[in-house]
């Protein structure tokens, strides 16, 4: 089956990754508040939140490699198992360290699934195809953070915040299970086979030098960040300004129904505006949104700022996504996306340990004023980055030569009949 066919694999998929995500987006408050409970500080919940993406940041690249060069499909039940495990073994853990230690693993699992998913929808979707099936893939992740947080708020609470917390992660680890019940003959045998059939890899610095990669991972890496340190540090915000666990639990899942309402309109956004002037914009205007979040406003109209800023952040991620992939090399696609997910994991370590320091010595609302300025420098750069179909003409021309150039003008690209997943032109007419 050719990229474009039918597309139910990419409803299943949008599923698993909805109860995947929801168990991650629970599971990740739930953590903060049973540390809290546990008598952790500010720098201990974000020493705790950056080990999530620890051991990711050094598996993402083979991880990459090994997909770029077989099937995607195993990932995905591998990072099911990972995040269950995670979940539950941190309501169960007793000290800090031992938190620490399954939220490293539960963010494994997470990569596993995200670098499979991703890679399966890029080898599995025709050029012109790519937008809306990236933009309806994260649909799945802002609907587990919708559904995640709220699940959370309902379950954490009352005397026993250190039991309470540790029901919701074994809850979570339940709800991630759910997701194997999806993942049945997802990837198409002609798209499997085109992993096999790649050619030799692809250096790692030759991948970072085509033109669009590093803008790419540069956003996606403020805009995750701005997700992670809203889900960890949001709660903390609550308890220092009398917010109780349930109202928190709202306002981050309006973010995220915020952040689904724009990915089913960034078809038309992306007419209306272009690529360039769409994603300058909502950097920008996340930016200053994060940074208002640091002020002492009402929860009404701190509602109201997280509405706006989870549409502006629902630009970011798949707009990153394709923007990598047309880039890569058409061998090295996964890779690529591998290495965009070493920079989110390396935002989300570095990004909570920055906001638990900032924390620990200006206060719990000083991190959001960090991510102000980490989006207002995704915004220049997203203002100096190339057209997308320059950017897809520049990086392959430049990284994969005859095969890349094909890929340049996604209005005449098809796909290639043999269905081995890479895109070819025909003559008009």
């Amino acid at each position: 089956m050719t990229p474009g066919g039918n597309r139910g694999w990419l409803l299943r998929l949008v599923i698993a990754f909805g109860f995947a995500q929801a168990a991650v987006s629970m599971a990740r408050p739930a953590v903060s508040y049973r540390a809290l409970a546990l008598g952790a500080d500010e720098r201990a919940v974000g020493v705790i939140a950056g080990v999530y993406a620890l051991l990711p940041l050094f598996a993402a690249v083979p991880l990459g490699r090994r997909t770029d060069h077989g099937r995607c499909a195993p990932l995905l039940p591998v990072g099911v198992v990972l995040i269950a495990g995670g979940c539950a073994l941190s309501g169960l853990a007793g000290s800090l360290w031992t938190m620490a230690l399954w939220s490293g693993v539960m963010g494994l699992g997470h990569l596993c699934f995200v670098i499979g998913a991703q890679s399966l929808v890029a080898r599995q979707s025709a050029p012109h195809e790519q937008d809306r099936n990236f933009g309806h893939f994260t649909i799945g992740a802002s609907l587990g953070q919708l559904i995640g947080p709220i699940a959370a708020g309902a379950l954490i609470g009352g005397p026993d915040m250190a039991g309470s917390s540790a029901l919701a992660l074994v809850v979570a680890g339940a709800g991630a299970a759910v997701a194997f019940s999806s993942l049945w003959r997802i990837e198409h045998p002609a798209a499997a086979r085109s992993g096999k059939e790649q050619g030799p890899r692809v250096a790692v610095g030759r991948i970072l030098r085509a033109r669009g990669v590093p803008g790419g991972i540069l956003i996606s890496l403020s805009v995750l960040s701005a997700t992670d340190i809203l889900t960890a540090y949001l709660p903390v915000v609550g308890e220092h300004r009398g917010i109780s666990p349930a109202v928190i639990g709202v306002l981050l899942s309006l973010r995220a129904a915020a952040t689904i309402a724009c990915r089913l309109v960034l078809t038309p956004l992306l007419r209306l505006l272009g690529r360039t002037a769409l994603l300058t914009v909502t950097c920008l205007l996340a930016a200053l949104l994060c940074a208002g979040v640091a002020l002492p406003v009402p929860v009404w109209a701190l509602a109201l700022m997280l509405v706006v800023l989870g549409f502006c952040l629902g630009v970011g991620q798949p707009l990153s996504m394709t923007t990598v992939v047309r880039a890569a090399p058409d061998e090295a696609r996964s890779t690529a996306l591998a290495l965009r997910l070493t920079g989110n994991r390396l935002g989300q370590v570095a990004a909570p340990a920055a906001a638990g320091l900032i924390a620990g010595v200006a206060g719990v609302a000083a991190p959001f004023v960090m991510l102000g300025a980490l989006l207002l420098l995704s915004s220049g750069v997203a203002l100096r980055s190339p057209a997308a179909g320059a950017a897809g003409a520049a990086g392959a021309a430049g990284a994969s030569g005859p095969a890349g150039r094909g890929r340049a003008a996604v209005g005449q690209d098809v796909t290639d009949r043999a269905g081995n997943g890479r895109p070819c032109r025909e003559p008009k007419g």
